[in-house]
């Protein structure tokens, strides 16, 4: 099931203060500093592609890939030179190679299991030569077990809406994956009609010793 359905139209205005500029830096000094006169770049889980936009103003030719249509579909509005599509990263298979696979905004910790996480490694070694670069981020588990997530709330107000979002957290440590129950109240501010937006997105948080040895 699509992770991201309603919520994904009002992704944009949540994450309207993300610095999407300066991550895409960050990501060009990593790849600089690890990669071999990378040029090409394939972005697992792109969302609404703000990164690759960014990552194209530094002179990468970028592909992004997402599970959530309604994600491409922004995206894609975004950004028409970018060449964004519907896809799993579980069971993706390239039809070329790329000179790097990245993936952000914690991709990676929606692979709750075993299975899944692999098969996206898979994936993403399909996608590269040998010897080339694979860029993710993830949820730190010492982090998570010393700052254990709470409840939070976040509003914002677009032109014709306010929007509430209060996350909950149910964590299952045995399985190292947190449960985040999203409600999202869309409030019209001419009509004060309410509209509520449901969704869980599980997340596992990751320990050093289990990348090394995935």
């Amino acid at each position: 099931m699509e992770t991201f359905q309603d919520y994904a139209l009002y992704y944009n205005a949540f994450y309207k203060d993300k610095d999407y500029i300066g991550e895409a830096k960050q990501v060009d000094s990593l790849i600089k500093k690890y990669g071999d006169n990378v040029k090409s770049v394939i972005n697992f889980g792109c969302g609404t592609g703000r990164h690759d936009i960014e990552l194209e103003r530094l002179g990468y030719t970028c592909t992004g890939i997402d599970l959530s249509k309604t994600m491409i579909e922004v995206a894609k509005q975004n950004n028409q030179s970018i060449d964004f599509s519907v896809a799993d990263i579980r069971t993706y298979e390239p039809s070329r190679k790329y000179d790097a696979v990245i993936s952000l905004f914690h991709v990676m910790s929606y692979q709750n299991s075993n299975e899944d996480i692999l098969s996206a490694f898979s994936s993403a070694r399909k996608a590269l030569e040998k010897g080339a670069l694979f860029l993710f981020d993830s949820w730190y588990g010492p982090g998570v077990l010393s700052d254990k997530p709470v409840v939070r709330v976040k509003e914002v107000e677009e032109d014709k809406y306010k929007l509430v979002r209060i996350a909950r957290p149910v964590m299952y440590d045995k399985k190292n994956v947190v449960d985040v129950c999203y409600e999202v109240l869309v409030i019209d501010q001419e009509t004060n009609i309410i509209k509520t937006i449901n969704e869980v997105h599980s997340m596992r948080y990751f320990f050093k010793p289990e990348i090394e040895l995935l």
